[in-house]
């Protein structure tokens, strides 16, 4: 999973065009790209669409969250479907995505689907109290397919005007929920997703801060445009050269025992870099699959 490319539910122009793009996971969107007036019938465009989509790519649905009295409609339309997974937004700590298991649980039984074959990624830092309680998702639940983070309702949570500075970089609140991220998904043994980047058209911005991401730890991004999955896809997928050198250094770590600490071609590695190093190998594994 590198690609997460974000498709309003209420278009069939848009979920067709989205399934030629070559988007790992599509998510399905019933919450903000639908108005209120159009959420009914996007479910039961989403419903319809689904099977026919879980042949050319993973199918998340981002549902409305739990506050808002919405999520047992989306659910009772779309679990009949038997998508891959749920995308919960303005989750505010693990006790909701248990919440949103037990719910899965029941739809799963009445509709002869296997017992958590449905997954979860949650948005962890919609809200205040989010940002606050990452750390919750360390606990685990055996559903959880990754956590990823959002800015933007954030913002309006805080009353922040923007969340980045002049040069591009996030301002302290923002770079905070970030990296509360980046930690919960590491604690949790998960994968971390960057959120989106907002300007599909600034495709060197784009480029930049997904190398940026890259290189903090993140594993995959969110793209709200299918413009932007060819560069999430080129960035996130493991180079020849990054390939070679980790299975370099499990095998030489391997063949001597699994030592603390090891000497290849006169450089030392000790278990860090051996980690990473099953971390890209792992990562590798997944995308040729």
């Amino acid at each position: 999973m590198r690609s997460l490319l974000f498709v309003p539910a209420d278009s069939k122009r848009k979920l067709q065009k989205a399934l030629t793009s070559d988007a790992d996971v599509l998510i399905i969107d019933l919450e903000d790209s639908v108005g209120a007036e159009n959420k009914e019938s996007a479910r039961a465009l989403a419903s319809s669409f689904i099977p026919h989509a879980k042949e050319r790519a993973t199918i998340y649905v981002r549902v409305n969250d739990l506050s808002t009295g919405l999520i047992d409609d989306d659910l009772r339309s779309i679990m009949e479907a038997a998508p891959d997974g749920i995308m919960l937004p303005k989750s505010n700590h693990i006790d909701d995505v248990c919440r949103l298991s037990a719910k899965l649980r029941v739809h799963e039984a009445e509709n002869g689907m296997p017992d958590s074959s449905t997954q979860i990624i949650p948005i962890i830092t919609e809200t205040p109290l989010g940002v606050l309680n990452a750390a919750t998702y360390g606990r685990g639940e055996s559903r959880l397919a990754g956590l990823t983070w959002g800015a933007e309702d954030l913002s309006a949570e805080i009353g922040a005007s923007s969340t980045r500075l002049e040069d591009g970089s996030y301002t302290e609140v923002f770079r905070l929920a970030r990296v509360n991220t980046i930690l919960a998904a590491s604690a949790a043994a998960l994968p971390a997703i960057d959120t989106v980047y907002p300007d599909f058209r600034d495709e060197a911005g784009f480029l930049k801060d997904c190398v940026s991401s890259a290189r903090d730890g993140f594993t995959a991004r969110m793209a709200i445009h299918p413009a932007q999955v060819p560069i999430i896809n080129e960035v996130f997928t493991p180079s020849p050269d990054q390939v070679s050198e980790a299975r370099r250094v499990v095998g030489a770590f391997e063949n001597e025992g699994n030592p603390g600490v090891i000497a290849i071609d006169g450089r030392m590695y000790d278990l860090p870099h051996f980690k990473r190093a099953q971390r890209v190998l792992a990562r590798t594994a997944l995308i040729e699959r």
